[in-house]
């Protein structure tokens, strides 16, 4: 059994000059198929060389279980606009990567839109202050009512 040649697989109607240009444009989509998975993957903001610290968070309902979805903004305390913004993943987790330095940071629940699977509206009491010193990781938890 003989495999098929090129020019079996091609079309007669196209002509030499019309073969090598559908080459060159699939040669083309394969570079930039592949160009984007080639990357460094890092996005520019982050270095992986320099050191950093984590806030490492759970967000908890009235009942004691964690909650999913919802979203946390962080900023410095010398801010007053959120830094960051992130949502809790299933387990009611967020982790944000924080420059390794001494700096407050205020950790607060941003609950507008947010439904809750009970249908009670939910706030928040307090904001969170958390302490950073140098390139280590912070635990907290936001408790909401």
């Amino acid at each position: 059994m003989t495999t098929p040649s090129f020019r079996t697989l091609m079309p007669r109607r196209f002509g030499s000059a019309s073969r090598i240009l559908l080459l060159e444009f699939l040669l083309c989509l394969l570079y930039a198929a592949t160009a984007g998975a080639v990357g460094s993957g890092t996005p520019p903001d982050r270095k992986p060389d320099q050191p950093y610290a984590l806030i490492f968070g759970t967000v908890w309902g009235p009942d004691d279980r964690p909650l999913y979805g919802v979203r946390i903004r962080i900023r410095r305390a010398s801010e007053k606009k959120p830094r960051w913004e992130l949502y809790s993943d299933h387990n009611g987790e967020f982790a944000q990567r924080v420059p390794a330095a001494k700096a407050d940071y205020v950790i607060w629940a941003d609950l507008k839109g947010y439904k809750s699977s009970s249908g009670v509206q939910l706030h928040q009491d307090q904001e969170v202050t958390v302490h950073v010193e140098y390139d280590e990781k912070v635990d907290t938890g936001l408790h909401l009512k």
